[in-house]
């Protein structure tokens, strides 16, 4: 039986080589930030569609915390704008950690990878912004 981890190709970030510091700052900023240059000159109609929904779910949490959406309404947009985001990141940064989550080993993401890493991510996210709009009393269930 073959090993699975020869069958990955080895990638490896822009920010990879940095000191420590920088790697962890460039590393928060990849969680947050789904493009990239190169995504941006390859995919233009899909980046910038992307960037359009990024603002209108911007927009949406902004809502909610004015008060004015249903908590309903505010999953539906989290959940569309993580459909959105496996595209956007296949095409821009088509990598995700291989190992522990304090290494720096990464691989070629194919589409399972970045469901789960976008589906894991935005769900924490999700949930830290949620609890804080109904700790606020700005969401109510």
């Amino acid at each position: 039986m073959v090993d699975p981890r020869i069958l990955t190709e080895a990638v490896e970030p822009p920010y990879a080589s940095g000191g420590a510091a920088n790697r962890l700052l460039a590393e928060i900023w990849d969680h947050l930030w789904p493009w990239s240059r190169n995504g941006f000159q390859r995919q233009r109609m899909v980046q910038a569609a992307g960037f359009a929904l990024a603002v209108a779910a911007s927009v949406a949490w902004i809502l909610a915390a004015m008060g004015s959406m249903t908590p309903g309404a505010i999953i539906g947009w989290w959940f569309g704008w993580s459909v959105f985001e496996v595209a956007v990141r296949l095409g821009s940064k088509p990598y995700v950690k291989d190992g522990p989550w304090w290494g720096n080993r990464y691989r070629r993401a194919n589409l399972m990878d970045m469901l789960c890493y976008v589906g894991f991510k935005n769900l924490l996210i999700g949930a830290a912004l949620f609890l804080v709009l109904k700790s606020l009393g700005l969401v109510q269930v």
